[in-house]
């Protein structure tokens, strides 16, 4: 009998603790599904995971909010909300999960209809421009929507799935006649992201078909699915923006050209918005484009030399810039610049990171034609920098080509940039996230990333924290520590967001924010955040 008393009570004790670890636990979503929505309304989102009835969501930006309700989420966008990506945390009083993308929209959204796997039995769209929020959720899994297009229409189709959103699929994206004839296919635009602009030759109903492949490729030869392949589909006959050029007219704003599929004349040259702070890219957006694009907006000089038509290059001065593109396949673009030896440059070529097609590869040359210097992409889809120091004065030459021999296209264009490495620093935490308990400090690293040998003292402060929350700095070993370790401590429960600061004393200009490493995305975030939890029972 006492054995089976001891029995009953260690069986509550362990049923109990189980229950009360459940609930206590930070929430843990994977992913939203749908994962976006259009501007003014409001959509029911399923957070898969785990969170329970106190699970509250924070969201990035201003125009767009969450709550939860019966396990989903409702994500609410306002009507002149910025169309961007925004990241929603999901938190409780015990923690909080990572950030999780959510798409803001300007096109109309509709959700998947299942089954859609036969062409000839597909979801049936109302119309040729919506923005679909699908999913591939089991292996072999193919998604169909019927189009309906006159003939000279230009349908452009873009697949947001493995870059925006961090689902694991490599997508493949098809336009299918009516009778199941592939009339156009794309993978790997953007990344593992297709797109494709198709142009109709006749009157009739056409078929957007979507399948993948895993993003990581393994030994199986299958259509890949699961829960977690979430993607938007956009499809347009209206205006879809490619990418933009900066145009500079004396005396006035800053605007950009845009190039694309089916622009209006009132899209084509957008007044270009101030940077998000600590952002080096615009954002453009307009109401009659389906999209937004990015725009780097540059503190000096920047030329633009897309079409081949300035015969007479200008005299480019370290710092510039120079948007420009590659004539012909296996060709490079050079730009002369006289140097000084010993200046120490820094030579940046962007293209992939705009959305466009350059892999690219710099060379510098002498007036020999020596070539003194190369870099080359450190990463697949990756944009190219290089360190150089001329070891002479003189002219040299600053080539930019594609490392496949690309070229010859109007896409591929790329931006070089040509600047003084002048002493600099950032920060960088390893962690977005962290808790602790009333009373009990909790250390964080901050890393200082110290370039061109910055010498000068970082101080740490922080943005966003209650009063009843104490930050100290330990005093670095050094002056020009590369590493300044806080430390935070609470006196009651708290949860929210907040932000560290580098500063350096009297000089407001080397203000910086430090950033984290989002361990499933190439994307960063300055957002941290830090939960108070409550005191543990005595």
């Amino acid at each position: 009998m006492l054995r089976f008393c001891l029995y009953l009570c260690l069986s509550a004790f362990i049923c109990g603790g189980f229950s009360s670890f459940v609930f206590a636990a930070p929430p843990a979503i994977t992913h939203l599904y749908p994962a976006g929505a259009q501007r003014g309304t409001t959509t029911e989102v399923t957070a898969a995971g785990t969170l329970d009835a106190t699970t509250k969501v924070w969201v990035s930006g201003v125009g767009v909010s969450a709550e939860v309700s019966k396990g989903k989420f409702a994500v609410t966008v306002a009507k002149d909300a910025i169309p961007s990506t925004y990241w929603l945390r999901a938190h409780n009083a015990e923690g909080a999960n990572a950030l999780r993308p959510f798409v803001v929209g300007v096109l109309p959204e509709v959700t998947e209809k299942e089954p859609n796997d036969d062409f000839r039995k597909p979801h049936a769209l109302d119309g040729s421009t919506v923005t679909v929020n699908g999913r591939l959720e089991k292996n072999g899994d193919v998604d169909c929507f019927a189009v309906p297009l006159k003939k000279g229409q230009t349908l452009v189709a873009s697949l947001q799935a493995n870059r925006v959103l961090n689902s694991p699929i490599d997508g493949m994206l098809q336009i299918l006649s009516a009778d199941g004839f592939v009339l156009e296919e794309n993978n790997d635009f953007h990344g593992l992201d297709p797109q494709l602009a198709f142009t109709a030759k006749k009157d009739g109903t056409y078929i957007a078909r979507v399948y993948a492949f895993p993003a990581t490729p393994d030994a199986s030869i299958r259509y890949f699915g699961s829960d977690a392949c979430v993607y938007r589909l956009t499809l347009t006959t209206g205006a879809f923006a490619d990418f933009a050029l900066p145009v500079r007219e004396p005396d006035a704003p800053l605007r950009a050209d845009v190039r694309g599929w089916n622009i209006p004349k009132t899209g084509k040259r957008l007044l270009v918005p101030k940077a998000a702070s600590g952002e080096a890219f615009a954002i453009l957006s307009d109401p009659e484009i389906a999209n937004t694009v990015p725009l780097r907006v540059e503190p000096h000089a920047h030329f633009v030399d897309v079409d081949q038509r300035d015969r007479l290059a200008p005299k480019y001065e370290v710092p510039f810039s120079l948007t420009t593109r590659l004539p012909a396949k296996g060709t490079a673009r050079r730009v002369s610049v006289s140097l000084k030896k010993g200046q120490a440059l820094t030579i940046q070529v962007e293209s992939r990171a705009l959305g466009l097609a350059v892999n690219p590869v710099i060379e510098v040359f002498d007036k020999d034609e020596k070539r003194v210097a190369r870099a080359e992409p450190a990463k697949l889809n990756g944009d190219s920098v290089l360190a150089f120091t001329p070891p002479a004065d003189g002219a040299y030459s600053i080539a930019a080509s594609d490392l496949y021999g690309g070229g010859g296209s109007a896409r591929d264009v790329f931006l070089i940039r040509v600047l003084e490495a002048k002493p600099d620093y950032d920060l960088t935490v390893a962690a977005d996230r962290f808790a602790i308990i009333p009373g009990q400090p909790t250390t964080i690293p901050v890393k200082v990333n110290r370039l061109n040998e910055f010498a000068k003292n970082v101080e740490i402060s922080a943005e966003g924290l209650p009063e009843g929350v104490k930050l100290d700095v330990a005093k670095p070993a050094k002056a020009q520590a590369g590493v300044v370790t806080i430390s935070l401590t609470a006196g009651k429960p708290w949860s929210g967001s907040f932000r560290l600061i580098g500063t350096i004393k009297g000089e407001p200009k080397y203000q910086r924010t430090a950033r984290f490493a989002q361990t499933e995305s190439d994307d960063t975030t300055a957002d941290l955040w830090l939960t108070v939890t409550a005191p543990p029972k005595k």
